[in-house]
């Protein structure tokens, strides 16, 4: 059976640019690749013939020869050799794609040098108080950071020796490994992407060019920060492979459970016990919040559970612009441990409030009529 024509296998003109094949052949070989068609043999040879017009007009010299000579100017050795030969390889075309399956998120470095790596984040758990997360809070923290070793001025390798190129990789800090016609790069395992083995290590790092200090940091919490939220640190995380960028610190805040409040987004919550007494006449009580003591008037017959508003008294948060409210929840105390001239007064005051009627006790009548109509 005839090739059919690279351009045609490809669906692009004869004049299309080399960002166009590309864009072509992932499309395609995405389409017919065999892990996504198994065991179906016309995918299978669909996807190398995309791949070999593919690799055949990403090289110059060889697109060249096919547009003035067709198949015949080729040599259909040169086209059959696997994903890596020449300009144009798989790795070039999918390696947006698949750069953090084989290459770990890493980049390569000027001219086909060892992988290039970011270093990892860091997390820092830092407990603070509700007054402190309020109000914002300056601090120091002491994280672990790796520092260049003083001994071998972070070769890694004992004073007096120097690294050599790996044999492995050739100092590429990347093998290529074939399985079948499907060709993986990945790190090499004997230098791990340095290109660079150390016959000597240093005594004081044992080769890793790198000791690990303790380091300290300046903090600003801002004010109304909330519990589980972060502050990125740009540049304190682990050091960067190869000459990579460093990552980054996170501090995470963790609040300390209060006393006397909980905090429910921007707003504050705390229960308060009044007397009973209290509650029957009313009058004023003092309550605490974050930014001091206020006063209110609990109305007369105040019933236990009633929730009453403090606008603005809650925390003001990091993207609010206003503050949230206080809700304070009352909770009738009862009294304990009488003396039996209180424990008379109580009884007296249990008779002329019956003898009142339901008046008294609204709640305990409109509760006994419901019971009422149940068991009926």
């Amino acid at each position: 059976m005839a090739k059919r024509d690279f351009y045609e296998v490809l669906g692009l003109a004869k004049n299309a640019s080399e960002d166009e094949i590309k864009k072509a052949y992932r499309k395609l070989a995405m389409k017919y690749h065999p892990d996504r068609n198994p065991d179906n043999k016309e995918a299978e040879e669909q996807f190398k013939e995309v791949k070999e017009a593919y690799e055949m007009l990403t090289n110059p010299e060889k697109r060249e020869a096919y547009d003035r000579y067709g198949h015949a100017g080729v040599d259909p050795n040169m086209g059959g050799g696997g994903f890596g030969g020449g300009a144009g390889g798989f790795g070039d075309a999918f390696g947006d794609i698949f750069g953090d399956i084989f290459g770990g998120g890493g980049r390569r470095g000027g001219g086909g040098g060892p992988q290039v790596y970011r270093g990892a984040d860091l997390r820092y758990n830092l407990e603070i108080t509700l007054e402190q997360a309020a109000h914002g809070y300056d601090t120091t923290i002491r994280v672990p950071a790796w520092d260049k070793c003083d001994t071998c001025n972070g070769s890694g390798a004992k004073p007096g020796t120097s690294p050599v190129t790996c044999t492995t990789c050739a100092g590429h800090g990347q093998v290529r490994m074939q399985q079948g016609f499907f060709s993986i790069q990945q790190t090499c395992p004997k230098c791990h992407g340095t290109g660079k083995i150390i016959p000597e290590p240093c005594p004081s790092c044992s080769g890793a060019g790198r000791i690990k200090r303790n380091k300290t940091l300046e903090v600003k919490i801002p004010a109304g920060i909330d519990n589980g939220m972060r502050i990125r640190s740009s540049g304190n995380g682990e050091p960067g492979t190869n000459g990579g960028p460093p990552g980054d610190l996170y501090v995470e805040i963790h609040i300390k459970q209060h006393a006397v409040f909980q905090r429910e987004g921007d707003d504050l919550h705390c229960e308060m016990p009044i007397s009973f007494a209290k509650a029957a006449l009313g009058g004023e009580i003092e309550v605490p919040t974050l930014s001091g003591k206020v006063s209110f008037t609990v109305p007369e017959g105040t019933q236990s559970g009633k929730t009453f508003r403090l606008k603005g008294k809650g925390v003001k948060g990091v993207r609010s612009g206003y503050p949230g409210d206080l809700f304070c929840h009352v909770a009738v105390e009862t009294p304990v441990k009488l003396t039996e001239k209180q424990k008379d007064l109580l009884r007296e005051f249990e008779r002329a409030t019956t003898e009142g009627g339901a008046k008294h006790s609204p709640q305990s009548k409109g509760w006994m009529d419901k019971v009422k109509d149940f068991f009926e």
